[in-house]
């Protein structure tokens, strides 16, 4: 083994990314050292890039969509081993002792680490990760198609299994892209009427594909009304940032219909409160999720071929595929192979 490896770096806030040669890490008591098959790029990089996220050092890796095996285990980790494949998504590890912590909310942990933005992240050949924060990755799945289920898979997944849905009902997504592409296929594998909204009717043949019950094209018809003639949505998952877009669906609720937002608008959005009320709906967000939640994500993946689309580039490219992503010309998830 090299005592070296390449890492994509971002020297100070607001500029290009790096590549360097940096010293391989030698991973602390409690984490390990992962050697990346592959690294998703996703929109909350750009919290490293342009240093929009408060305390965040300099020179930083960014990247918190990590797939790969372990390549050295620390003191005082259990129940991991070298060779083990392991994943590791935006939660970093938490710290057991603050008050969500004691109640068994690893994810509200007020001092949980962030992979790629409080420590280096996977845009490099090996990455060490707080063992609280890896989660193992099924053997059939392949580490490129894994690694965005850390991030857009997990949202989406972990977003849909915690509404009050069951089989049968009506959940639409709102966004076919980086998000929404998995959101249809964990919806309709879920057992959900599955509802398609995009703008981009050029999309139509793909909802169908990834496994829509219908597609709404936002471009020539209200999907609000659409979704309330279709008997009302027991949840909308708002996956595309927009916040016309999202407005634009929030009046397609039914009976105690959920509005679900994970991706994060530019703006406020407004929605009409006597139509929340009169239908006792509700409006509410998600984020992700811990490292159970990243096994359960893939487990469930792996089972029912649940599959990202992706575009797979060299470290030396992270500033092209970044580019590309944050452009929103990506289909659908950019990813790193070091």
């Amino acid at each position: 083994m090299t005592d070296t490896m390449r890492a994509v770096e971002v020297p100070e806030a607001g500029a290009e990314f790096e590549l360097v040669e940096r010293e391989l890490p030698d991973p602390g008591p409690e984490a390990v050292r992962v050697a990346v098959d592959a690294c998703g790029i996703c929109h909350s990089d750009a919290f490293v890039k342009e240093g929009s996220y408060p305390g965040v050092s300099y020179p930083r890796v960014p990247g918190h969509e990590v797939a790969g095996r372990v390549d050295a285990v620390g003191d005082r980790v259990e129940g991991w081993s070298e060779g083990d494949r392991v994943g590791a998504g935006w939660h970093g590890g938490h710290c057991f002792e603050c008050e969500p912590c004691r109640r068994g909310d690893f994810q509200g942990c007020e001092n949980a680490g962030i992979t790629g933005l409080t420590f280096d992240g996977g845009y490099a050949e090996y990455a060490t990760i707080p063992a609280a924060a890896l989660a193992a990755i099924p053997e059939s799945l392949d580490a490129v198609d894994a690694a965005p289920l850390l991030c857009a898979g997990i949202t989406t997944f972990n977003a849909l299994r915690n509404t009050g849905a069951g089989p049968g009902d009506l959940v639409a997504v709102q966004g076919i892209g980086g998000l929404g592409h998995l959101g249809v296929q964990y919806a309709h594998r879920m057992g959900f009427e599955t509802v398609a909204v995009s703008r981009s009717s050029d999309k139509r043949d793909l909802a169908k594909e990834l496994g829509a019950d219908h597609f709404l094209d936002a471009s020539e018809t209200d999907p609000a009304e659409r979704l309330q003639e279709l008997g009302g949505a027991r949840v909308v998952l708002g996956t595309a940032p927009s916040a016309p877009a999202i407005e634009a669906v929030a009046g397609g609720l039914g009976r105690d219909g959920e509005l679900v937002a994970v991706g994060v608008p530019g703006r406020e959005v407004s929605v009409d409160v006597q139509g929340l009320v009169g239908n006792r709906a509700s409006v509410g967000g998600w984020g992700s999720g811990h490292a159970r939640d990243s096994q359960d994500t893939m487990e469930f993946s792996a089972l029912r071929d649940v599959t990202p689309e992706v575009e797979t580039y060299d470290l030396a490219d992270a500033g092209e595929a970044y580019d590309r992503m944050m452009a929103n010309e990506a289909r659908f998830r950019a990813v790193l192979e070091p």
